[in-house]
């Protein structure tokens, strides 16, 4: 009786720990943030085809792009593997603590990748299936490597790190279109703010790591300050262009400009401050700009929808 109800209890925690180490590899806060950048790209895209907007086109439009977002967070972690054990944020993870191995986090990651871009070319279009592939490319071959090599990789990873928009809206319509554009400029652009704050933040493990991200290099912050500044300006003339192109209405059209404006003061605050960036004050701002920037793209996205214009 004794082995019978504790073994149970036993595979539950087992299977509880696995899970949770999957959640880690596969990166599940930002490709859940992918995932609904995609479902926003696939609704302006079926607006425009007569298709619905809650279909099995959009299941298959979102598992898709979830499968080839988790696998190249795992295969992005198996080549970081000895930088995340130098840094403490990371250093806990699946694979640089040993809870996982790197054939283990290799094979989930080439099954997960792979075979969502297949799955994507089969249940969407030939099109979404390359692109999704392609953008996972970029990201593995390009801008992981950069990380180590010049500051540039911030400019090539927003690349990729915009494409969910533009996948969604090509898994609806099947082919590239200028409201795809509009919401890969979006993202790339907002991405900047957003990944200077996490450097700015943890720019002493990012050093320990070997990272040659912008805050890293330099000691003032100026540069980096003005950076987020000019990123964080020019998304607001972009976060408008799907107003002008019949996309969404007045109402999003105001709320873009308070978000826009709202942004930029929180840049602001940082990039005016004037203390050194590992002053206590200057990474306490640079995470508020980093929750300013996480409750931003969403709540955009979410109001664009809402107000989308048939």
């Amino acid at each position: 009786m004794s082995l019978s109800y504790r073994f149970p209890d036993i595979s539950r925690s087992w299977i509880q720990a696995l899970l949770r180490d999957y959640a880690e590899l596969t990166k599940l806060r930002v490709t859940t943030l992918i995932v609904m950048t995609a479902w926003c790209g696939f609704y302006f895209g079926a607006m425009r085809s007569g298709v619905s907007s809650l279909s099995w086109s959009l299941l298959h439009a979102l598992l898709g792009i979830g499968l080839v977002s988790g696998g190249t967070a795992a295969l992005n972690e198996v080549m970081e593997c000895q930088v995340d054990a130098r840094m403490r944020r990371t250093a806990r993870r699946p694979l640089p603590s040993g809870r996982m191995s790197l054939l283990h986090g290799t094979i989930a990651g080439v099954l997960l990748t792979v075979g969502g871009a297949f799955y994507l070319a089969f249940t969407t279009n030939a099109l979404t299936g390359l692109l999704t592939l392609a953008t996972a490319f970029v990201y593995l071959a390009a801008y992981t490597p950069l990380k180590r090599v010049h500051p540039i990789c911030t400019f090539v990873g927003a690349i990729p790190g915009a494409m969910p928009g533009v996948l969604g809206w090509t898994a609806a319509r099947g082919r590239l279109e200028l409201g795809a554009l509009v919401m890969f400029a979006i993202v790339f652009f907002w991405q900047f703010p957003h990944f200077y704050s996490i450097a700015w933040m943890y720019r002493e493990d990012y050093a320990a790591g070997d990272i040659q991200m912008l805050p890293v290099l330099e000691e003032t912050g100026a540069i980096t300050g003005r950076q987020i500044l000019l990123y964080s300006l020019g998304l607001i003339p972009v976060s408008l262009a799907p107003v002008f192109l019949g996309m969404s209405g007045r109402i999003y059209f105001v709320g873009a400009i308070v978000m826009g404006i709202a942004l930029c003061y929180f840049g602001a605050r940082l990039a005016t401050l004037g203390l050194p960036m590992n002053a206590p004050r200057s990474k306490q701002r640079a995470r508020q700009l980093l929750q300013a920037s996480v409750i931003y793209l969403p709540l955009l996205f979410a109001l664009m929808m809402l107000n989308g214009v048939n």
